[in-house]
């Protein structure tokens, strides 16, 4: 449909629109150039090394402890997975476009090849800058940010996105169905992305957070159990200071009630 369908008409018409417009022709080139791999993969390897960074020091103060016997000090998955999302951009794009040859506009009517479907450099901008973000918000230091600073980080990549599209459209180098596609492209990486690291990676408190809910279950006081009325001996919860809740059981009085406040500390009146 991209190479030879009906909207193929309408697309060309669209790029060639996007082209000759009035959209600054060097702010469209240096958009389009952050969709170079020398650009993009720098950008996602310093994120990468720090979030592991990040990651790692927060394993080593606590997260080696284990949740019901499994580590839940994953630091390192993320920063390896989006890795993996960027290396398999090419791995995708070269034989879609080889497969669907479609020829690219006329700026490039002389190029080695004829296959512009889709955009290997909207595809590297997506998920280079896209996982990168990712990293930042689901990461130790994104943890730590408002949910203002959240959406201005997302807002903000997201028109990188757009901008590096409209450069590649303006400077004649790909049709706007390529930049689609290779933003769909990307958000399926970037969705794999997501469902490994929320299958096993460390999670939303980097392992700790688990480990620390479960010393707190494992270490929460016994609780006491109800006393069945009139039976023979009643459990009282007990809060001595400085200590932890206990049980303390009491002999009841012959009545089965429990001394209280005004009885005598169980002796009889009279």
């Amino acid at each position: 449909m991209a190479g030879h369908g009906p909207l193929r008409t309408l697309d060309e018409r669209l790029g060639r629109a996007v082209a000759g417009g009035g959209f600054p022709s060097s702010a469209a080139h240096f958009l389009a150039d952050l969709g170079n791999t020398a650009v993009a993969l720098p950008v996602l390897v310093l994120v990468m090394l720090w979030t592991g960074w990040r990651g790692g020091q927060e394993w080593r103060r606590g997260s080696r402890e284990t949740v019901d016997g499994v580590v839940r000090g994953r630091w390192w998955l993320p920063p390896l997975a989006a890795g993996a999302a960027l290396a398999a951009v090419p791995a995708l794009v070269v034989p879609l476009k080889l497969w669907l040859a479609r020829p690219g506009p006329p700026q490039m009517a002389g190029g080695a090849h004829d296959g512009f479907y889709p955009s290997g450099h909207a595809a590297t901008a997506a998920v280079a800058y896209g996982a990168a973000v990712l990293l930042v918000l689901k990461g130790p230091a994104g943890r730590e940010r408002r949910r203002r600073g959240r959406r201005v980080t997302a807002a903000g990549v997201i028109l990188v996105e757009a901008g590096v599209g409209v450069g590649l459209v303006r400077c004649g180098y790909h049709w706007p169905l390529d930049v689609l596609g290779s933003w769909c492209l990307a958000g399926v990486l970037l969705a794999a992305w997501c469902a490994v690291c929320g299958r096993w990676g460390p999670g939303p408190g980097g392992g700790r957070d688990r480990a620390r809910e479960a010393d707190g279950l494992r270490g929460a006081p016994p609780q006491c159990p109800a006393a069945a009325p009139g039976g023979p001996r009643s459990a009282v919860p007990k809060r001595p200071q400085g200590r932890s809740a206990d049980c303390r059981t009491e002999a009841p009085h012959g009545d089965g009630r429990l001394p209280g406040p005004g009885t005598g500390g169980g002796r009889t009146s009279g």
